[in-house]
């Protein structure tokens, strides 16, 4: 390992929630970027990221392997990490002839329970599977999962989104589809947590939007995304947020370094611990 120091343990009475965008695995292509080749040479580094966050919930992003566009039952990156770490069960993914499983949240069994699940397409049919964008570019979406702590009873929902990158219009569009989703929740006193890769800043129109149904978005300083190469040149595109009843106890932390020689994907994992006030 190295580059920036490992998270401290969580703190006692708290929730450690993180994001990460893990990047496609191109099936068809055996060596170069993102190829099952370079999928071979950087998996255990995503073992050891995802070991490192040490987190109760953690949302992934663009965790697929894929063949020229078509619907794979084959997921790499999930049958990797679910089987190196088996203290973790699975929400919100399944046969993805049913439920797309491109974005699954992984949860402590021992801590949690997942007791209902979901998603919607950010499009303009978004119950419907696989339905494109608002501007009918590739399929885009929110996945979800309702958690219960074993400890308290308390209960939770966290959304998990993946914001277009290319179009703004896109973006804003899916951000007011989220809104649009979650106001119900928190109107009937819900904990909502929304997490994951909004391509935008916490300052933009975008994460605004999110911001007025009352989310709070937990400080992230500096890049999480990096180009695959460290370089450290944007504002925080991935953040987690979370209605104000339950409030992070200090700045996101993000996993700025390498693990076992190389970097786990293009964009650094992300967490933040939360206490319910």
């Amino acid at each position: 390992m190295g580059g920036a120091p490992l998270p401290p343990a969580s703190p006692p009475d708290t929730l450690r929630v993180a994001t990460h965008n893990v990047h496609y695995i191109r099936l068809g292509r055996e060596t170069g970027p993102w190829s099952v080749g370079d999928w071979q040479e950087r998996k255990e580094s995503l073992d050891l990221a995802f070991r490192a966050l040490d987190a109760d919930v953690i949302g992934f992003q663009e965790m697929e392997s894929f063949a020229h566009g078509s619907v794979q039952p084959v997921n790499l990156t999930l049958d990797w990490l679910t089987t190196r770490n088996p203290d973790y069960s699975v929400a919100a993914a399944n046969d993805p002839a049913v439920f797309p499983s491109t974005q699954p949240i992984l949860y402590r069994a021992a801590r949690l329970r997942a007791v209902d699940e979901g998603w919607f397409f950010f499009s303009d049919t978004p119950d419907i599977l696989y339905a494109r964008t608002f501007n009918g570019s590739f399929p885009a979406f929110a996945s979800w999962a309702t958690f219960a702590d074993r400890r308290t009873d308390r209960r939770f929902t966290v959304v998990n989104v993946h914001f277009d990158f290319a179009s703004a219009g896109n973006r804003l569009k899916s951000a007011e589809l989220v809104a649009e989703r979650i106001r119900p929740r928190i109107a009937a006193g819900e904990t909502v947590i929304v997490i994951g890769d909004i391509n935008a800043s916490a300052a933009s129109r975008t994460a605004r939007i999110l911001k007025d149904t009352g989310l709070i978005f937990a400080p992230v300083t500096g890049s999480t995304y990096h180009w695959n190469r460290g370089l450290n040149l944007t504002p925080a595109i991935d953040h987690l947020a979370a209605t104000p009843d339950i409030e992070p106890t200090g700045n996101a932390t993000i996993l700025r370094r390498r693990f076992a020689g190389d970097w786990p994907s293009d964009h650094y994992p992300v967490l933040v611990d939360f206490r319910w006030q």
